[in-house]
């Protein structure tokens, strides 16, 4: 255990490699996109548009974003008009987030590039080495 403490190089450690990889993929998501997008918001967008209306606390958990995180978001995607919230039928206290027309306008226009900005993350891999990369980072997840 020693040797392992003496050589740590944080160059060498999974979470560097996890960083370096997120900041290409978040670069190639800017590139591509439109609508100045960010990738949360793109998630979050989107699994709205899968899940149907649902509240804040539901699409946090479902895109892995903290209350803060998602409550952020949120208020971007409504203060663009891609998102809007009413109350909800079986509960007056609970608000729901639906997907607004010019929300499904901006997915749709935007689908193709998504689709692009994976090609272009997992591009330095073979497609083998694609499918085990996803597998084990949901392992890991």
């Amino acid at each position: 255990m020693t040797d392992r403490l003496e050589t740590y190089r944080v160059d060498r450690q999974i979470g560097f490699y996890l960083r370096q990889a997120n900041q290409r993929h978040v670069a190639l998501f800017g590139e591509h996109m439109s609508e100045r997008l960010t990738t949360t918001q793109w998630a979050a967008l989107t699994k709205l548009r899968d899940i149907g209306p649902t509240s804040q606390n539901q699409l946090g958990r479902d895109t892995a974003m903290d209350v803060a995180t998602i409550k952020g978001v949120v208020d971007r995607l409504v203060a663009r008009g891609y998102v809007c919230s009413s109350p909800d039928p079986n509960d007056g206290r609970r608000l729901l987030l639906s997907v607004t027309k010019d929300g499904e306008d901006v997915i749709q226009r935007n689908l193709a590039s998504a689709l692009a900005v994976t090609d272009a993350t997992l591009a330095p891999l073979t497609s083998g080495e694609q499918m085990m990369l996803i597998e084990l980072l949901k392992k890991i997840c």
